[in-house]
């Protein structure tokens, strides 16, 4: 088995591309274009948690509904 290496001497990668070495004005990425990549991916729905699309049922009712009030009151 390889020695464990330890944390003094780990160097961070990118968690986008995983290649370079993250840099502090971009932590936890290495560059502008790795964050712009992530930020990309959480707004187009690139990190969706799989499985069947919510029913509307399910839904919790609005406020107005839970007091008992109408569109009329």
């Amino acid at each position: 088995m390889s020695k464990p290496i330890s944390p003094e001497k780990r160097t961070p990668k990118c968690a986008q591309c995983r290649k370079k070495p993250i840099s502090p004005e971009y932590r936890p990425f290495c560059s502008k274009r790795c964050a712009d990549v992530d930020l990309s991916q959480w707004l187009t729905g690139g990190y969706a948690i799989p499985g069947a699309p919510a029913d509307l049922a399910d839904e919790v009712p609005s406020s107005s509904s839970e007091k008992g009030m109408t569109e009329e009151d």
